[in-house]
């Protein structure tokens, strides 16, 4: 262990960083440049994924600002299933509660501030904090406060409980995402997904959305990756790595079969394909989404759905990518898998082809963390600028920069 007089540098080290502003950590024009048009553009500053103080800007102007994804509600299915979660140092529960709907607390007792819960669990009727033994309903109201007048006394006259119920988070389920608005300052949800929903309604509307069903064997698998979670976006937006990086899957989808999407207004980026087969195995077959259009059967498309969510969407099934950062260069990816119907998603008899599914996507993830890891690694160099775009393979990507560089500044 360092000695403590290092130890309290590092500490006021740490916490000047924190305090200073974004002009003191890097060249506003840098970030300027990153907004021009995409030939004469550059990326993002090495800053953005390398400095200590600049992560503090971007958890309040990316991560608390917007809505951020921050797990799944299939994985709290029933009334008083609840679970830990942290954005970026704040503590978290999610729980649902007893009308079956997902909401979201800050993880700490109004109390002593003691954290409330440190591993998913199934809660009977409150939230009991392990401390003093406050408990909470479901709809994060104080409901007990033991021996606060004194011993065997609960009640106290000159204490108000109405004032100390848990913090809760502004909270949006969408297609079985959790999304949060730390800040309460972001456009209501629906208005905000509308022009992605819009895209989407030729392939899936709100009745397809509810045919959605995770997958309970081969669903999920979760990846720590030594890079900054932005990599991971930006690599998800283009198919220009196809050849190199992905050279089975280009057999499959060609980058020629690939195309561009950039949504507007600046909420999303990624990429389509118009050569996806559905997965076939013998005479077996997934269901797939009813109201999909006939004539696009064979397109399949991949959404970054900003700051931190990435989406797979096919004919016959559907998955939700969503980043953890956990530092500057360290970052969890989840993923889980979704089919239509429960059949497709739990039944026995295509169990196989699940799994099969489900250890080509993680291959598929396994072969980009080279690449974003490279990234990272690359960004030490001092005399990189930010990096330049290709005007026809790197739009998506550019309009990812864009949107950080516009948050970051406006």
């Amino acid at each position: 262990m360092l000695p403590k007089f290092m130890r309290m540098i590092i500490f006021f080290v740490h916490q000047n960083l924190k305090n200073l502003p974004l002009s003191k950590i890097l060249d506003i024009e840098k970030i300027n440049n990153v907004d021009k048009p995409i030939e004469v553009a550059n990326g993002l500053p090495n800053e953005c994924y390398t400095n200590q103080g600049y992560l503090a800007h971007e958890k309040e102007k990316i991560f608390y600002n917007k809505w951020t994804a921050i797990g799944v509600g299939s994985s709290i299915p029933k009334i008083g299933d609840a679970k830990p979660c942290n954005l970026l140092g704040i503590p978290l529960i999610l729980i649902r509660d007893k009308n079956m709907d997902v909401r979201v607390f800050h993880n700490v007792c109004s109390h002593r501030g003691f954290k409330l819960m440190d591993k998913a669990c199934k809660l009977k009727n409150v939230i009991r904090c392990p401390y003093h033994s406050w408990a909470y309903d479901f709809n994060g109201q104080l409901v007990a406060t033991p021996h606060i007048g004194g011993l065997n006394n609960h009640q106290s006259t000159n204490f108000n409980k109405t004032k100390s119920n848990l913090k809760e988070v502004k909270t949006k389920l969408w297609m079985d995402i959790v999304f949060v608005n730390i800040n309460s300052n972001e456009l209501d949800f629906d208005q905000y997904i509308k022009p992605l929903e819009e895209r989407w309604s030729k392939f899936i509307n709100k009745d397809d959305q509810k045919l959605i069903v995770k997958s309970d064997d081969y669903g999920y698998f979760s990846l720590e990756v030594k890079t900054n979670w932005k990599f991971a976006i930006e690599n998800y937006c283009e198919s220009y790595h196809l050849p190199t990086i992905h050279p089975e899957l280009n057999k499959i989808s060609n980058i020629n079969d690939h195309y561009h999407i950039q949504g507007l207004p600046n909420r999303f980026a990624g990429q389509g394909s118009k050569k996806y087969d559905q997965i076939v195995k013998g005479n077996k077959i997934f269901d797939t989404f009813p109201n999909w259009e006939k004539s696009m059967l064979k397109n399949s498309e991949y959404i970054a759905l900003f700051p931190n969510v990435m989406i797979g969407l096919h004919v016959d099934h559907f998955y939700v990518f969503w980043l953890e950062p956990l530092a500057m260069n360290k970052t969890k990816e989840h993923m889980q898998m979704y089919y239509v119907g429960e059949e497709s998603a739990n039944g026995e008899q295509l169990k196989e082809m699940r799994k099969q599914n489900l250890k080509f996507w993680k291959d598929v993830m396994l072969e980009d963390i080279n690449a974003v890891e490279g990234m990272q690694e690359g960004r030490n160099s001092p005399v990189y600028n930010g990096g330049n775009f290709s005007p026809i393979m790197d739009q998506p990507t550019h309009q990812f920069h864009k949107w950080v560089a516009q948050n970051l500044i406006g």
